[in-house]
């Protein structure tokens, strides 16, 4: 908007005309309440994965239209499930995007994930080219948005992305505290099972024994 002359006065709009200026403050915090909403639909999908026995990580992406933001694709963590160990939740839910969308770039779509992209992800969100990407809790071990490396800030790369973390992340970080929580404490169970009365650790059944194999000559081309 031009800057306006001495003998101009800036137009005034009633209350709640769509026409009138939103202040900074206001545009913020629309943007965080849109943020917030989009990442309860992730943490929804997180609960998904919880309940198939998947590390609880959930996606959604989302865009923006004329008549208000759309939820393009929702997803979750399901490496275990289908055997593959790229379904993590960010890439389940750019698959169902392209998909649907018909097109393998996204650039106006923004990806909302409850945990911080590992280095996997965070190339794959790039190479869709979206517009946003947004997370919840940090990830310490493998994140690649700064926590561990930061594969969005490396300017080598041809294409560049906004990243914003830390949205809803003590409800991202306890979902999975309270899976690994659960985790362990079944693998301590276990142990104590395997023990005999006098705490010495019990053969396990015949049956459940890794065969070892033998060594075995293929025979000879006829």
């Amino acid at each position: 908007m031009p800057p306006l002359r001495p003998e101009q006065e800036a137009p005034s709009f009633p209350p709640g005309d769509a026409r009138a200026p939103v202040p900074d403050d206001a545009s913020e915090g629309r943007a965080r309440m849109l943020d917030e909403s989009a990442m309860r639909l992730a943490l929804d999908q997180a609960q998904n994965a919880l309940l198939v026995g998947e590390v609880p990580v959930g996606a959604v992406v989302v865009r923006d239209t004329p008549a208000g933001r759309q939820v393009v694709a929702t997803g979750y963590n399901r490496p275990i499930t289908d055997h593959d160990p790229t379904a993590h939740a960010e890439l389940v839910a750019l698959r169902h995007a392209a998909r649907l969308l018909g097109n393998y770039r996204l650039p106006e779509c923004e990806v909302v994930v409850t945990l911080e992209p590992c280095a996997m992800c965070a190339m794959a969100l790039l190479h869709a080219r979206v517009k946003r990407v947004v997370y919840g809790a940090l990830d310490p071990k493998t994140g690649a948005a700064g926590s561990v490396i930061d594969v969005f800030g490396e300017a080598r790369l041809n294409h560049h992305t906004r990243v914003q973390g830390g949205v809803l992340a003590a409800a991202s970080a306890e979902l999975l505290q309270g899976f690994f929580a659960s985790r362990r404490e079944m693998a301590r169970m276990r142990r104590s099972a395997a023990r005999g009365a006098d705490g010495a650790d019990a053969a396990p059944p015949e049956d459940t024994l890794i065969p070892t194999g033998e060594a075995t000559e293929l025979p000879p081309k006829a």
